[in-house]
């Protein structure tokens, strides 16, 4: 049954709290993009979460994340991802905020060079993150790769715990009930915003990796009782029961804050595969033309890993009549765009001749 966004955020208050970002976080029409598509097209600017000038989605779920690690007193926490991932350098910022040791094993889907450090890497040390780089090996999947690195960060939990330490480990993408938490406000915080606009959204696209954002937003929706449609572009290789397990997800999220199962995989979960290829950190041509589309037309940028392809999904789902003309269509820019600062390998040819 879905509530007020006022009594939503005071389930929400009951939940452990750090304060890192600055929300809520610009909404407003993208007037050349509109006019050029035919849609009502519309931006949710969580690239400007804060705390720091490179904030993004993730810091949404760190508020509840590093909440729960301040209050079960943890000086230690553990995270996940790629050599460039958003998620371990917002991850880095929220604990050095407070006074926490950041411990992150990254994943060398693209290897850095050690001559040349760049982009959210280049921050991470910056910020003085200890840092375990994981070598692909010959023959390994990226799945492969990041199970060896959580089974490496258990072992490193284990040895500080001995010591008399307390570690707060934190999933690929702070996908957990308690940072999906982070995607239900902000979802609330959207209904407010369109509440002061007396607008309805008809569709909101968005980018999904590890499912913390899409998870958070399907149980956010249901929880004040919104129509619109979200649509989640995938940027990475996912299984058959990738839906099922993220509706899990966002009821989980949802039972944290004493509210029933909400979200049905079927009804609630869109998932799209058919923008990331050729794979995870790859570029494609779809989000090297959306990238430029937005930067040309409204000045602003999108990264070549998430919000480059999720906005690719957009525009070919206007193009083809998936959204319908003069519909009211929403993207929420999750940040990212420190990816436009990475390697060769995964900006691809966006600053080429067209």
């Amino acid at each position: 049954m879905a509530v007020t966004c006022k009594e939503a955020r005071e389930r929400l208050g009951r939940r452990p709290k750090a304060k890192l970002g600055f929300f809520p976080t610009p909404f407003y029409k993208l007037e050349n993009l509109s006019e050029k598509l035919g849609v009502n097209l519309y931006i949710k600017r969580d690239d400007f979460t804060g705390m720091s000038l490179f904030g993004g989605n993730k810091i949404r779920k760190l508020e509840y994340l590093i909440g729960e690690a301040v209050e079960q007193g943890c000086d230690y926490v553990f995270t996940y991802g790629a050599t460039q991932s958003n998620h371990a350098m917002q991850t880095v910022t929220a604990c050095r905020r407070y006074g926490l040791h950041p411990v992150i094993y990254l994943v060398a889907i693209v290897k850095p060079d050690e001559e040349d450090i760049r982009s959210n890497l280049l921050l991470d040390r910056i910020m003085g993150a200890e840092i375990h780089i994981v070598e692909m090996l010959e023959g390994e999947t990226e799945a492969d790769a990041e199970e060896r690195s959580f089974v490496m960060a258990r072992e490193h939990i284990a040895r500080l715990e001995k010591e008399g330490h307390k570690c707060y480990d934190v999933p690929m993408g702070g996908a957990s009930p308690a940072g999906s938490l982070g995607f239900v406000e902000g979802f609330v915080e959207l209904e407010e915003q369109l509440e002061q606009m007396n607008l309805k959204m008809d569709y909101i696209f968005h980018a999904t990796g590890t499912g913390g954002t899409m998870a958070g937003l399907a149980a956010g929706k249901k929880l004040v009782g919104s129509a619109a449609k979200i649509i989640s572009v995938n940027v990475s290789e996912k299984n058959s029961g990738y839906p099922a397990k993220c509706a899990e997800l966002a009821n989980d999220s949802l039972k944290l804050i004493g509210t029933e199962r909400l979200v049905d995989e079927k009804e609630d979960i869109h998932t799209d595969l058919n923008y990331y290829l050729p794979g995870y950190e790859i570029p494609n041509q779809g989000a090297t033309e959306a990238i430029r589309m937005l930067a040309r037309e409204e000045g602003l940028f999108l990264d070549p890993v998430y919000t480059g392809k999720a906005f690719a999904g957009l525009i070919d789902y206007i193009r083809t009549g998936k959204v319908e003309q003069g519909s009211n269509v929403m993207f929420w820019h999750t940040g990212g765009a420190t990816a436009l600062f990475a390697e060769k390998e995964i900006l691809g040819e966006v600053a080429g001749e067209e």
